[in-house]
Formats: C-alpha cells, structure tokens, sequence
C-alpha cells in the first residue's frame, strides 16, 4: 500500500449516509494521510484509504459502530474519533433473528405507472421477449463439452455468416449429468436451472440437445413441453454415428436447420413491460451502497412504475438486511417466502461448516467492505424502494411482474446463470473493484462506483456512477439515465462492452446435491 506523505491539494471529503452514523467513508481517490483535517474540523489520527472508514466521534470499546443507520460491528477496543476503523477493529454483530420480523407491515405504496417506454425486442411464441437472438446447443452432461465445443467452433466458422440476424451460437456446457446423486434432495435446483436455461427468451424456443446416452441426467427432461426427443436430441452413443467426425457433421446439420428459422426472427416495439432485470454486484467496495446500488434501485423502481419485472439476489448479500426487507413486502406470504430462502440458505452454510462471514472477500475489505453486515446494506440497495413482489427458489422461472427476490449464491457466475434461468433479458452488474464478467446470453450492463475505476477501465465499463461520490451527479440522474441505456441496449441500439469483446464466462450450476 503506497501512503501519501503530504495530503493531496483538494479538500479532503467524507461522506456519511445517515444521520446515526458514526463512520463516514473517505471519498478522496488516494485516501488522507495523518493530520489531514476536513472541513468540520475533523482531524485524521491515521492515514486511511479511499473508501476505508473513519470514526467521526469517540467510539468506546463493545459500542456500535454504525454506517447506513444500521450496526455493522462493535468496537473491538476503544476508538478515537479521526482514526481509521479497519476491518480488526470491528467486531461482527449475529445475524438478524429470522423469527419474529416484521410482516408486509410497512408495504410501500406503488409509484405513478411510467408509460410510453419501449424497446424493440424479438417476440416469443410462449409469451416472452428476447434481447438477442441466438443459436443455443444444450448439454444433459458434461462427457459431451468437449465435442460440442469442436462441433460449436465450425459453426461460428461456417454457418453464421450465412444467417445475419442470428447473434451468436452458444454451448451450454456445465459439470453435471453424471457422477451425481440424480435423485437427492436438492438435485431438482441444478436440473430445473438446465430445464429452464433451455427456454430463455434469447434462444426463440428453437431447442437443441446433445446428450452422450448413458448418462444419469436424460436428455429428454431437459425438453420443454411440445418437444419431442426424436427431433430435438442426438446423443453421441447413437450406433448409427460410427466416427467422431459423424458426430460433429450431426451437430452441425441440427443446428443449421435451426439458424433457418432463427435468421427470421426480427426486432419489433415492445413495451418496457417485457423487460425481465437481473442484477447483481461483484467486485464491491465501499462506494457501492453510496453509488452504483442506489443509482440502480432508483432505476428499479422506474423499471417496475413502467410495469417490467426485475430480480436481485445473492443471499448472503441481504441476509443482514432481511430486517429491513420483510416489512416491504407486498404481502405476508411474500415476506414467509424470503424468510424460507433465508432459513434455508443459513442451513446450507452450517453443514459446510462456515457462517456468512466467507463471503467477504480480500478485494472487498481492500475496497473498504469490513464484512459482510456492511457488505449487505450496500447490497441492498439495488432492491429500491418498491414493495417486493415475489420470491424464487434458486433456478425456478418468474411469473410475476414488479420487484423479486430471486435466491441465489453470492458468486457471480452461479448467481448470473440462475438469473438466466429465472428468464432475465438484461443484467446489470454493479463493481468497484472491477471484474471483466460477462455473459453469451444476455446484454451485461456494467456500472462502476468510482471515476478512477471507470477512468481505467474505460473500455470495460458501460456507465460510470462514481460522480454520485464527487457531487458531479445525483443518484436520481444515474438512475434515469441507466434506465434509457437498459432501453437501448435492449433494443440492439447500444452494445455494451462485453458484447463489444466477445468477453463472456461460462455459466456455473448451483448443486447442493451430493457427487457419488
């Protein structure tokens, strides 16, 4: 860590969320050295980062430390008011009981409609909307990866350029099919995901299958219903396929004829009501329940005024805000359903052995993060104020329109293909540290909490929230103009920058099920 020895020539600044705080985060790009004093008059004891924490009042050992109105620790010895209040100087709080929360007590009332918003999207015979039109080859196990990713290369090669208005060609690879306990308690999670990756509104309904044919994991359950196995599915044990060059020359010809009926899908004005939102943060620091999170919720509750449906998640990312979330749900049954999710996940961390606390990661606590209570406040954020509509298991697909809690892990990846499952057209992926994540089958919009990470990561980031922090901007500007980008890039208009390089990870099954 490289301190400064004198302070930089601008003011130093903190910036302080509630009225009850007695933490605030320095704001200025290098952090302040020692004897640096802000404008009221505060005067630092220690050099402290960039969006590292420092006490504003006098913080007696065992008392709350308290950032967004909420405890995020106690004071693990007595703490001077200008000292740095890093991550061994907080003491981590329980968790929220998850009995006796409060019950779609303190529903909020719905906003104005939003009306006239649209995007031009590719319609679905089942109902749904796209945002891209692709060629997707799904996998009943992962024995087939290898061989369809050959047979996936010779298409992009030599088929798509024949089909201009198909995006791309996508292998649904993942590590499961066999070797697993298919009928475990828990298994339905990664299968239901694979059922419903199939039907994604990016795909058309044109669904392609390779299986191996030994496999635990049929191919057929992972059909949508009006699909038939003898069209849809080949499966490389076919004795009928008598080289490995047969089996790729199938491949091949199944897939072209479904770019025939892809290429002639085309755009047409759909309303914003169609749009289905995944959002997600990765790579968070301190600056991402003061910028990005909020800049984004503000952009959720435009998003369901103008009736679309849109879904945060990551469990362990608002389990210690859950107190805060129940009360805005839009009806007693929805606030049991987070509760469940809640209950089931902290299960799930218990017998692996570890608590929420894994989930903070270095970079976090680099970026200011002490742990995870504050992590999930700012997490949060990204839910906006709208009442909560509904809540998905990991990897079931939405029904509802408004505000959703879809549960899933907190990585990236797994979060990223549940959502995907779940039906999300659009994602948004907040950061401040930066992560080049992207995904194939979606637009990713990338919003960074800073000006320096954005200054760096210029070609990387599609939106830049961190001139909430320097006072360039209001969260209320940042939300509406992430809105209209969600338009654009819906509608093709606008490409955002994982799409611009082909930057894109593979998706990532959530399996709590046992391997045999």
């Amino acid at each position: 860590m490289t301190i400064p020895v004198k302070p930089p020539s601008e003011t130093p600044r903190y910036i302080k969320l509630n009225d009850a705080d007695n933490v605030a985060i320095v704001a200025n790009a290098f952090g302040m050295p020692a004897g640096a004093v802000f404008p009221d008059g505060l005067t630092l004891k220690d050099y402290v980062p960039q969006g590292h924490k420092v006490a504003l009042a006098d913080i007696p050992k065992d008392r709350p430390i308290v950032r967004y109105g909420e405890v995020i620790g106690y004071a693990v010895d007595d703490i001077a008011a200008g000292a740095w209040v890093e991550e061994s100087r907080i003491r981590m709080p329980t968790p929220p009981s998850l009995d006796g929360l409060e019950l779609a007590t303190r529903t909020p009332p719905a906003l104005p409609p939003l009306e006239g918003y649209t995007f031009e999207g590719y319609r679905n015979a089942d109902g749904t909307v796209g945002t891209k039109n692709i060629l997707a080859i799904s996998t009943s196990v992962q024995c087939v990866a290898g061989t369809l990713e050959i047979a996936l290369k010779r298409i992009k090669d030599e088929l798509l350029s024949k089909y201009p208005n198909v995006d791309d060609a996508v292998a649904m690879t993942h590590v499961y099919g066999c070797g697993v306990a298919i009928n475990a308690p828990k298994s339905e999670i990664p299968i239901r995901t694979l059922q419903n990756l199939a039907r994604h509104p990016n795909y058309g309904g044109e669904v392609m299958v390779v299986g191996l044919g030994c496999e635990k994991l049929a191919p057929e359950r992972l059909l949508p219903d009006g699909k038939t196995a003898d069209a849809e599915i080949m499966r490389l044990q076919d004795e009928s396929l008598t080289s490995f060059g047969a089996m790729v020359d199938l491949i091949m010809r199944m897939a072209d004829e479904r770019l025939k009926k892809l290429n002639a899908r085309k755009r047409e004005t759909c309303p914003a009501s169609e749009l289905v939102v995944g959002m997600q943060c990765g790579g968070s620091d301190a600056f991402s329940g003061v910028t990005a999170n909020p800049a984004l919720g503000f952009a959720s509750d435009l998003l369901v005024r103008a009736g679309a449906t849109v879904m945060f998640s990551e469990v362990t990312e608002v389990r210690d805000a859950i107190h805060l979330l129940t009360p805005r749900a839009a009806t007693e049954q929805v606030a049991r359903d987070l509760i469940r999710e809640m209950a089931w996940y902290d299960d799930y961390l218990d017998k692996g052995g570890v608590d929420r606390s894994a989930n903070t990661t270095p970079g976090n606590k680099k970026g200011g993060l002490a742990n995870i209570v504050e992590k999930a406040l700012g997490s949060s954020a990204k839910s906006g104020s709208s009442a909560i509509a509904g809540v998905l298991a990991p990897g079931e697909r939405v029904k509802d329109k408004g505000l959703i809690f879809a549960a899933t892990p907190a990585s990236d990846f797994v979060c990223g293909t549940l959502q995907l499952a779940s039906g999300m057209n659009v994602h948004i992926f907040t950061t401040g540290r930066g992560t080049p994540y992207g995904l194939s089958s979606v637009p990713v919009i990338k919003v960074a909490t800073r000006n320096e990470l954005a200054a760096r990561w210029s070609d990387l980031i599609d939106l830049n929230a961190g001139t909430i922090a320097t006072g360039e901007a209001t969260i209320e500007e940042v939300g509406w103009e992430l809105f209209r980008l969600i338009l654009d890039v819906a509608s093709g208009r606008t490409k955002t920058c994982t799409d611009k390089w082909g930057l894109y990870n593979s998706l990532a099954l959530f399996n709590p099920a046992p391997i045999t």
